[in-house]
């Protein structure tokens, strides 16, 4: 399925790097958005929540989370229930620039979208939650507040 392969790496390519470029002129890259992104999405989000989010390890997120709170993007709070905790909230400059953000992939969802038929948004979605691994697609469903796929569809013979 070389096609779809490098088709998905094209796509990727080019969503991305519409953030990319709004991001460099920040100093911050493809991981601090990933951060912003969830944070603001998510104010309060614990930092153990958001390694679960992202998979990944501690330590790749000290380094980016660190950026994003030197620079006021990002503040990290005490846990109201946990002191222990730490809670994450974006700054009024952190959800400035998740939302810049968010407008340009947005705007490049609607132009596909209005060359494509009815009903391509939801197969869109579909699509993705299908991409993600079974174990942990009602979690991402319920996320991104999609509804769930029933199952993945099986290979076609």
């Amino acid at each position: 399925m070389f096609d779809l392969i490098e088709l998905m790496f094209f796509a990727y390519r080019d969503f991305v790097g519409d953030a990319d470029h709004l991001l460099e002129n920040f100093g911050l890259g493809r991981a601090h958005h990933r951060v912003l992104h969830f944070v603001n999405r998510r104010p309060g989000l614990t930092i153990a929540e958001l390694l679960e989010i992202l998979k990944i390890t501690k330590q790749s997120l000290n380094r980016v989370l660190k950026d994003l709170l030197d620079q006021d993007y990002v503040e990290s709070r005490p846990g109201v229930n946990d002191r222990r905790q730490r809670q994450l909230f974006p700054t009024a400059q952190g959800k400035t620039l998740a939302l810049d953000v968010a407008r340009l992939q947005s705007r490049r969802f609607a132009r596909v979208f209005a060359h494509l038929r009815d009903g391509a948004r939801a197969d869109a979605i579909d699509f993705l939650l299908a991409m993600v691994d079974a174990g942990e697609r009602d979690k991402v469903a319920a996320l991104v507040g999609a509804r769930p796929v029933l199952a993945a569809p099986g290979p076609r013979r």
